[in-house]
C-alpha cells in the first residue's frame, strides 16, 4: 500500500507471544498472517539495496550456518540477499546469510556466533541475529551490540533439529518464527552496494579459487545461469531445497585475519576477521574478473567498493557473496 507503513513493532510483539505458546510442529508464525516470499514493507517495485532487484522491504535477519562437511547440503541458503564467508577456528569457515527480500521454509544448519559478527553487521543498523549460542565471554559484547538476538533458550519454537543428522549439525531456523520473536528488527537499508552495468575491462575468468588454512572456494562462471556454480572443498555445493548456489556476484574481499581474545570450548583461538578500513577485493561478474578496492572507514557505515582508480563499481543484480579471505 502507498504511504508510510504502519509500526511493526507492537503487532509483531504479540505475535511472539502467541508463537510461545504455539505448539512445536507449528511453522507459519508470523506478525501478519502468513507471509509472502518478500514481506510488505514498501511497495513491491521497491529495489533492494542488498541484490538489486524489485523486492518488498521488510526486516534483516542475519543467520550463522555452518559450513563442514557433515553440515552440507545446507538448507535455505539460495534464498538469502547476501552470504558472507568467514573465517573460524582451524582455519575452516561459517557462513553469516542476510535475508529480507524473502525469507525460505528452513535455514541451517545453525551455529554459533563469533565476536566478528558483530562489526560486520553493524551497517544494517538493528538487524535480528540467529545462532545457536556463543562462548559466555562473549556474551555481553552480543547483547550490548546492536542486534535482536535470537537463540533457542529465548525463541525455542524458531528452532528445530533435524533426525537426519547428528548434532551439533542438525540445528535449523524457522524465519517466519525467528523475526516473530524479534519485534525490534530494523528494515533493510542501503549498505554501500551499487547494482548495475559492468564496468569497463576485467578479465574474462573461467573460475576463481579462494583458499582458507583449511577451506577451499571455486566460483565458475555459468552462462546458462548468469552466475557463479559453488563447489566448497572440491565439491559442487547445493541445497536441499533449491539445487546448485550460483550467486550473481562473488567479491573476494582481503581482509586482515587476526588472533581474538576469545577462545573456543577446545581452547583454539578464534580469529577476528576486521571489515573496517581499506584494501583491495577482486569483483567476480558476468564471466569477468574486475580488479577493485573496498572502503569503510566508519564502523557503523557501509563498505564501498570501487575500480582501483576510485570509479563505483557495480555489482550484476542478484544473488551477493562476499568472501572475506586473509590478506
Amino acid at each position: 500500500m502507498p504511504g508510510t507503513p504502519a509500526p511493526r513493532g507492537p503487532r509483531r510483539l504479540l505475535a511472539a507471544l502467541l508463537c510461545a505458546t504455539a505448539a512445536a510442529g507449528l511453522y507459519g508464525c508470523s506478525d501478519s498472517g502468513p507471509r509472502d516470499p518478500d514481506r510488505t514493507g514498501t511497495a513491491p517495485s521497491a529495489v533492494s539495496p542488498l541484490t538489486g532487484l524489485p523486492a518488498r522491504t521488510g526486516p534483516v535477519l542475519a543467520v550463522k550456518i555452518d559450513n563442514v562437511a557433515a553440515a552440507r547440503p545446507h538448507t535455505g541458503l539460495g534464498a538469502a540477499d547476501l552470504v558472507y564467508v568467514e573465517q573460524v577456528e582451524g582455519g575452516a569457515t561459517r557462513l553469516l546469510a542476510v535475508y529480507s527480500s524473502r525469507l525460505p521454509d528452513s535455514v541451517g544448519p545453525v551455529r554459533s556466533a563469533r565476536e566478528s559478527d558483530i562489526s560486520l553487521l553493524r551497517p544494517f543498523g538493528h538487524p535480528a541475529l540467529a545462532y545457536s549460542g556463543a562462548q559466555r565471554a562473549l556474551n555481553p559484547l552480543l547483547e550490548a551490540a546492536p542486534l535482536d538476538l535470537v537463540q533457542q533458550s529465548s525463541a525455542p519454537g524458531a528452532f528445530r533439529r533435524s533426525p537426519d543428522r547428528p548434532a551439533p549439525h542438525n540445528l535449523y531456523l524457522r524465519p517466519e518464527r525467528a523475526l516473530a520473536a524479534a519485534p525490534d528488527a530494523s528494515d533493510v537499508r542501503p549498505v554501500g552496494f551499487r547494482f548495475g552495468a559492468a564496468p569497463a575491462g576485467g578479465t574474462a575468468t573461467t573460475t576463481e579459487t579462494v583458499r582458507f588454512p583449511a577451506a577451499r572456494y571455486a566460483f565458475t562462471w555459468s552462462a546458462a545461469d548468469r552466475g557463479w556454480r559453488v563447489a566448497m572443498d572440491g565439491r559442487p555445493a547445493a541445497t536441499t531445497d533449491g539445487g546448485p548456489l550460483t550467486p550473481a556476484t562473488v567479491v573476494v574481499q582481503r581482509v586482515t585475519v587476526r588472533p581474538s581474545a576469545f577462545r573456543d570450548v577446545n581452547g583454539a583461538v578464534s580469529p577476528y576477521t576486521e571489515t573496517t578500513g581499506t584494501g583491495t577485493a577482486t569483483v567476480l561478474r558476468d564471466g569477468r574478473a574486475h580488479e577493485a578496492r573496498w572502503s569503510r572507514p566508519d564502523p557503523a557505515g557501509g563498505t564501498a567498493f570501487t575500480t582501483p582508480d576510485g570509479r563505483p563499481l557495480a555489482f550484476a543484480p542478484g544473488q551477493l557473496w562476499i568472501v572475506l579471505a586473509p590478506r
